[in-house]
C-alpha cells in the first residue's frame, strides 16, 4: 500500500474517469506555478486530448495541460526531476506493484519536501480494499478537490 505516509490517494474507474478528477487540480496547481508529473502504466495522451477537447476551458490552460508528459516514459520523467526545484503535483498511475516502484525511486532521486504525491488506484483491481488503502494515506482526491 502507501509507500509514504505524507502520500494522498485517489481512486477511478477509467482513465477518463480519473482525468476528471485531476483536471480541477491540475488547474489549481498550474495556477500556483507548480510543475505537474504524470507517471502512468499506460500511456494517457489519447484520452486526454479527448476529454480535453470536449471540455469548456481556456485555450490557453488547454496548452498548458496538453503540454503535460501523459505519456509511459517515466525514466524521462525521472531525469527532468532530478534538477526540477519547484514544487510538484505527482500523479502516480498503475496498480499497486508499479505505484510502490514509482514511490521509491521518487524516495531516491527527490526530497518529499517539494513534492506532493498522488496515488491513484483502479477501483475494479483494490475491490474491496478501498477504506484500509483510504486509512493508510493523509487525504483523497475526489471532483471537489483533496479531502482529509
Amino acid at each position: 500500500m502507501a509507500v509514504n505516509e505524507e502520500n494522498s490517494c485517489a481512486f477511478y474507474a477509467s482513465d477518463y474517469h480519473l482525468e476528471m478528477i485531476m483536471l480541477p487540480y491540475i488547474n489549481r496547481n498550474l495556477e500556483k506555478n507548480k510543475n505537474i508529473y504524470i507517471f502512468t502504466q499506460n500511456n494517457l495522451e489519447k484520452t486526454i486530448n479527448t476529454l480535453i477537447n470536449k471540455v469548456n476551458i481556456e485555450k490557453e490552460l488547454k496548452n498548458k495541460i496538453l503540454n503535460i508528459n501523459w505519456d509511459t516514459n517515466d525514466e524521462s520523467k525521472y531525469n527532468k526531476l532530478i534538477d526540477d526545484k519547484s514544487e510538484t503535483v505527482i500523479f502516480i498511475k498503475g496498480n499497486e506493484e508499479y505505484i510502490n516502484k514509482v514511490n521509491k525511486n521518487l524516495k531516491q532521486i527527490k526530497d518529499y519536501k517539494n513534492m506532493e504525491v498522488i496515488d491513484c488506484y483502479n477501483i475494479e483491481e483494490i475491490g474491496s480494499r478501498t477504506n484500509s488503502i483510504i486509512n493508510s494515506y493523509k487525504a483523497v482526491l475526489t471532483v471537489k478537490g483533496m479531502n482529509k
